[in-house]
């Protein structure tokens, strides 16, 4: 039997039974169209959370007060809300640590900012000239926070974009907001500048902040001279992990801490964040494709049963074909190439209908997704293999019937 009769008759075999062959194929078709989108969904959430993080700034280091330390069941204690960071503190780090391009200091809070006509709970990062450049802040129009503002302890600020919408109305132009006054706790603010629009990051709005001084955020909104966060640029990847021991070792000598299991602040490594991040999102893309696996084996139960159904039926056609000479080869190959065409077919059908839904998905702004040649191969090679294995049985039990059985069988 040659290639052109196998495909001709399974052509014809599928097409006698048109609907029993098109629903043993939607299971596939389903199982593939599963796991293209759902992987696809996982591998966009990777990429979203690395992006995301990767935005905030390039090898960076945030060094924030209080340590972690678990209380049972894994809870772990708030960094950033003790006092232990100080100006001082930043100054030793970028006067003593190598490998460093850059260093910012913040000091955060969260209050009412109101103009004459509206408005609206915010972000107050109380920070100095170098943060934009350590967290890749850019500038729509105006001016950043200048040295001068902050000796001056200047009562001046840098809005985000959902800040200005918020104060200002949805048909604001960001010009139009400089010059402005903003009232933050009381106190009136000068709008100097608007940054562009960066999105959020993590539980994070970065446009829904506002910039000052952080000697004026300390003055009139924390009170004290602490810091929320130091954050350090390393001049590279390769030197991040010995700037933060550095820094550790600094900043331990610095707070007369002698045990290391005491520190009273905690280093964040940007890398090791978007490492576990990325473990974390890969396991989930992993069991989101296991899942849309859980139909591909559902599907391929059906083909099994669908071509043992057949070989029942075709009794009298198998018996018939080996009494006029079939080898048990032939009868196998047949079946089997019918049952493989099925996954094959409905394989494709699948891969066009998941990534026309990760597609839609990804278009209605749901979340992102992103579709990759593996998962594709993947999924293609899977179906295949299902065709195989489920189509092997009643490929081998036809093949092994008794022609004169087979003959008269009723």
């Amino acid at each position: 039997m040659n290639k052109n009769d196998i495909l001709e008759e399974t052509y014809a075999a599928l097409r006698a039974n048109k609907a029993r062959s098109g629903l043993t194929m939607l299971g596939i078709v389903i199982g593939i169209a599963s796991v293209i989108a759902l992987m696809a969904v996982g591998t966009g959430a990777t990429s979203s959370i690395t992006s995301s993080i990767s935005s905030i700034g390039s090898n960076l280091l945030i060094v924030t007060p209080g340590a972690t330390k678990n209380f049972g069941f894994g809870a772990a204690s708030a960094r950033g809300s003790a006092q232990t960071l100080t100006v001082e503190d930043a100054t030793a780090i970028s006067n003593s640590i190598s490998n460093i391009s850059g260093m910012s200091v913040v000091v955060s809070s969260r209050t009412q900012v109101t103009t004459k006509n509206s408005n609206t709970n915010t972000s107050i990062t109380g920070t100095d000239p170098s943060y934009p450049g350590v967290r890749n802040v850019t500038l729509s129009t105006g001016n950043f926070i200048s040295d001068e503002n902050v000796a001056s302890i200047a009562k001046v600020a840098v809005i985000g974009p959902t800040v200005l919408t918020d104060l200002f109305g949805t048909d604001a132009v960001d010009t139009d907001s400089i010059g402005q006054k903003v009232r933050i706790s009381g106190s009136q603010y000068t709008v100097i500048g608007v940054t562009k629009t960066k999105g959020s990051s993590g539980s994070s709005n970065a446009d829904d902040i506002i910039y000052i001084p952080y000697t004026t955020a300390q003055r009139y909104l924390s009170g004290n001279k602490y810091l929320s966060q130091i954050n350090v640029s390393a001049a590279s990847s390769d030197s991040m992990t010995q700037v933060q021991t550095d820094i550790n070792d600094l900043l331990l000598t610095r707070h007369k801490i002698t045990d290391s299991t005491k520190t009273d602040f905690s280093i964040t490594n940007q890398a090791d964040l978007v490492s576990t991040l990325s473990s974390v999102t890969s396991t989930l893309t992993y069991l989101l494709g296991a899942i849309g696996a859980i139909s591909l084996l559902v599907g391929g139960i059906g083909i099994m049963n669908m071509m043992l159904t057949n070989v029942t039926e075709r009794m009298h056609e198998i018996g018939l074909r080996k009494a006029v000479g079939a080898k048990k080869k032939d009868i196998s190959i047949q079946f089997l190439a019918e049952s493989v065409a099925l996954t094959v077919v409905g394989g494709i059908i699948g891969i066009i209908l998941g990534c026309a839904i990760a597609y839609v998905v990804n278009w209605s702004g749901v979340t992102k997704t992103s579709v990759t040649l593996s998962s594709v191969l993947l999924a293609f090679g899977v179906s295949a293999v299902i065709g195989i294995v489920f189509g092997w049985y009643p490929a081998k039990r036809a093949s092994n019937l008794n022609p004169i059985d087979a003959l008269r069988y009723e």
